[in-house]
This record gives structure tokens, sequence and C-alpha cells, in this order.
């Protein structure tokens, strides 16, 4: 681990969050490659694994994004936190604003509860859709942490950045499979299964990028650009992956899983960051 560390330190840094993002998009295509192995899957273990896909973007909010953006944000006492609470708003309502634009359909819904504006396009497309959305604020949490690595903001750490690609390159795993299983159930082939569930985490060097040089660009824009990702990812949480967690009889478990992912995302963060 040391030595990734010390290879990232000696690149540059939209090209460190390039290459982060890349290997969380390589775990996306890992998860959604599983559809060339199984016919089906466990329900039960399907909720768990979402589960731990909360428990980790909740985890990385705080640990990784809320406290260093309060950390490095100037001033004392109500003035230190407000960089936090404008950003974290803002992010939260950009993704609100994309929630009500885009069209998309979460994982374990019906047809007729799609998202967005209307649209005739295809289940397949909206299941896609849905996961691309909530891989934006995860890519620019990255490019963010770099950028801010780069800047030479205090509570910014190589390891800190690589702990949150870490954690999300973990939780892209299941969302892969949480893609390329259902459609395959829709009757696409394997192959096309698999192309659309690694498709959807696509967005994440982009977005990765567009963070670090954004931060390296208008440096005293880190504290907020850090609580913006954190407001966004919070409110794919809550809006979504919580409410797909909550479909069938597997509560528990999903509960369970949200706590894993909270551990191990929280143990990353602090022993790497």
């Amino acid at each position: 681990m040391e030595q990734i560390i010390t290879y990232f330190e000696s690149i540059d840094p939209i090209l460190a969050a390039f290459y982060a993002t890349l290997f969380t998009w390589g775990l996306t295509a890992a998860g959604a490659a599983l559809v060339f192995l199984f016919k089906g899957y466990n329900r039960a273990v399907f909720d768990g694994m979402l589960g731990f896909t909360g428990g980790v973007m909740v985890a990385a909010s705080f640990w990784s994004l809320l406290a260093p953006g309060i950390e490095m944000s100037p001033g004392d006492g109500f003035v230190k936190v407000i960089p936090a609470v404008v950003g974290f708003a803002l992010g939260a309502l950009f993704l609100y604003g994309l929630d009500k634009v885009l069209p998309h359909l979460h994982i374990n819904f019906k047809e007729s509860e799609k998202e967005g504006v209307k649209t005739p396009w295809h289940k397949t497309t909206l299941l896609v859709l849905a996961i691309t959305l909530h891989n934006i604020p995860e890519g620019l949490a990255v490019g963010v942490l770099f950028g801010g690595v780069a800047a030479g903001f205090d509570g910014a750490t190589i390891g800190g950045a690589v702990a949150l690609a870490i954690g999300i390159g973990l939780q892209n795993f299941p969302e892969g499979f949480a893609v390329s299983m259902p459609i395959r159930r829709q009757g696409a082939s394997k192959w096309k299964s698999f192309m659309y569930g690694q498709s959807s985490a696509l967005v994440e060097p982009i977005a990765a990028v567009i963070g670090a040089w954004a931060v390296m660009t208008f440096q005293p824009v880190l504290p907020y650009a850090l609580s913006f990702a954190a407001g966004a990812m919070i409110f794919v949480v809550v809006e979504e992956v919580i409410p797909e967690t909550q479909q069938d009889k597997y509560t528990d478990i999903a509960t369970l899983g949200f706590i894993g992912g909270f551990i191990v995302m929280m143990t990353l963060d602090v022993g790497l960051g």
C-alpha cells in the first residue's frame, strides 16, 4: 500500500485522479462480469450488497469529505462551518435537480415508478442512468481530494484520496452486478448486460478529472467542493440506495450491510488518511 501511495504522490494529480477512478470503474466492470457466471441472484445477498454501498457512501461523505473540508476552512466557530454548509446544500440540490430532469429507474422499482422527464426510453437505459447518476459525485469526490493534495491544503492527503478510491471501488463491485443482472433477466444477452453494467461507471473518471482540475485552478473552492460531493452522495443514499433495499423482506440484512460498509470505509480512511 505504501508503494501505491508513493506512486500517486509522484505523478500529476489530475492523472492520479484519472487512474484512481479507472480502478473504481474496473471494479464496476468486474461486478458486471458476474453476469457471465450466474443465471440469477439471491435477493438477500443483493440487498445486503446495496446496503454495503450505502454504508460506504455515508462514511466517505463524513470521514473523507466533510471532516477534511471543515478542518481546512478558515475562521472559527460558526464561520468555520459555513463552507461545509453551503457546499453540502449545493451538492444535494445539484443531485435533486438531476434527479428531476434525467430520466431513470431505480433498481427493484417497477417501470411505472420511473423518474425524471417523460421519455420512451427502454427500461434498460433507465436502469443504467440511475446508477450513472450516483456515480457522478463519487468520481467528483476522488478528483477533488487529489486536487486538494496538489494545492497543499491541510487535511487533504494522498492516503485519504487512495482510501476513498478503494472504498468507492469496493462498493462499485456490487453496483456493476446490480445493473447487469436485472438487464440479463429482461432478456438481454450476457455480453450486452455486461456492457450496460460496466458503462454506468464510465462517468467517474470524467468527473474526477473535472474535480481535480477545478480545485487546482480555483484553490479557495476546495472546502466547498468537498462538501458539495458529500451532499450529493448523501442525497443519493437517502433518495435512491436506502429505498432500493426496502422493497423486499430482507431489510435487516440490508441494514447490516450498511453497517459493514460504513465500518470498512471508516477503517480505510482513518488507517490510510
